[in-house]
């Protein structure tokens, strides 16, 4: 607590200490900017696939890319939204807002069928996005890379 006592009952002029303690502020922010360090990374990832491991350097852009992920079953997610084969291009497009410079990340599990990651990158550089790129991760089991074809 933050206050003056006096000596003496008979002591008026004494005023008390208008301080603010921070330290328990100060506490729950590193608290709070720790957890949210530890959970960023968790939410970035959105459909569980199994990616092969490749030595590539990562890639550095601006804006985040769009993802489109491959899963074990051969289903097309863009962004976490699951989309049937046909779908694909017009989720892209509301995804991208019609920029065909956009990045898009090709996210696909080692057990799926080659021709399927072959028939949707296809289907998005036939569709006039022109960086594709594949995503692995590195063989140390780190961070995850992307490699442009």
């Amino acid at each position: 607590m933050a206050f003056a006592l006096r000596k003496h009952d008979s002591e008026f002029d004494s005023q008390p200490i208008a301080d603010i303690n921070v330290t328990p502020l100060v506490d729950v922010m590193l608290v709070l900017l720790i957890v949210f360090m530890v959970a960023a990374p968790l939410m970035t990832s959105g459909i569980p696939v199994d990616l092969p491991k490749v030595q590539a350097k990562q890639l550095n852009d601006q804006k985040p890319p769009i993802v489109v992920s491959v899963d074990a079953g051969g289903g097309f997610f863009v962004d976490k939204r699951e989309v049937p084969a046909d779908g694909l291009l017009a989720a892209l497009s509301d995804g991208s807002d019609n920029n065909k410079d956009r990045r898009i990340h090709v996210r696909a599990d080692k057990a799926v069928p080659y021709g399927r990651v072959v028939e949707a990158m296809g289907a998005i550089n036939s569709a006039g996005y022109s960086k594709v790129a594949l995503v692995s991760e590195a063989p140390t089991g780190g961070a995850k890379t992307a490699a442009a074809p």
